[in-house]
């Protein structure tokens, strides 16, 4: 979830705060097609991440869906697939930009220039609607959301196991799949990009909103150890591999 509204506040951090994770990203020269159904061929040589967990850490309870990840990279994107089970997919938000995690959503956080303070979210919904936004750093240092930010040439595409909006069925689940141009962040930073043992920050979080309780699930992949994701330091640590 974004700080931008969200009514959270940065609580204390767990001792035993466990070690970012690390993902090694691989090189394709045969990108995926953007459809959100994850069968191509690119994605089976694509390792899932381990299974996402409370944000505040493992000692937390664990989520109650599976959601995972996998990613990969060209010349020209860097692509996110991710695959999020749930019995009653539904989403209700259509606008682009709108404060997506009003709905259950999925959410990506990369900082492609580790020494600097700034960073990008993307948070999309199972009606494929997005919001992004550039942090020129975190909002407890006083950082600013700049909703201008657009991801030029973005790609995204969501498939439903199920039917979206039906609460008479059981589903499986949703799929997602972002592909973002290596270049969507020249408006706001000379962003190289990556070659071999290029090493980005990042984390992926959910969250998921839960009928009769007052506040929102956050599962991640790699956990912050507080409920709140805009701390950079504890995101992990994106490789880009051949």
């Amino acid at each position: 979830m974004t700080g931008l509204i969200s009514t959270h506040s940065a609580a204390q951090a767990t001792t035993d705060q466990p070690q970012p994770l690390s993902y090694s990203c691989q090189y394709t020269k045969t990108p995926p097609t953007v459809d959100g159904r994850l069968n191509d061929p690119a994605w089976q040589s694509a390792a899932w991440t381990s299974d996402f967990v409370d944000i505040e850490g493992p000692a937390k309870d664990k989520p109650r869906y599976r959601t995972r990840m996998k990613m990969l990279w060209d010349d020209n994107y860097l692509y996110i697939a991710a695959e999020l089970q749930e019995p009653e997919v539904k989403a209700t938000l259509t606008k682009h930009d709108s404060v997506i995690f009003k709905d259950n959503d999925f959410e990506l956080f990369l900082k492609p220039l580790p020494e600097t303070q700034s960073y990008y979210e993307f948070e999309i919904n199972a009606l494929n609607t997005g919001w992004d936004l550039f942090l020129n750093k975190p909002y407890r240092e006083g950082g600013k959301a700049d909703n201008s930010w657009d991801i030029e040439g973005l790609k995204t595409a969501v498939a439903v196991n199920g039917t979206l909006n039906n609460p008479n069925d059981k589903d499986v689940g949703w799929t997602v799949e972002i592909a973002i141009p290596l270049t969507a962040f020249q408006p706001r930073q000379d962003v190289p990009h990556p070659t071999l043992g290029t090493i980005w920050r990042v984390n992926f979080s959910r969250v998921e909103w839960k009928a009769g309780q007052p506040k929102e699930d956050n599962w991640v992949w790699t956990p912050q150890g507080l409920i709140n994701m805009h701390v950079p330091d504890r995101w992990g640590y994106l490789r880009f591999t051949r």
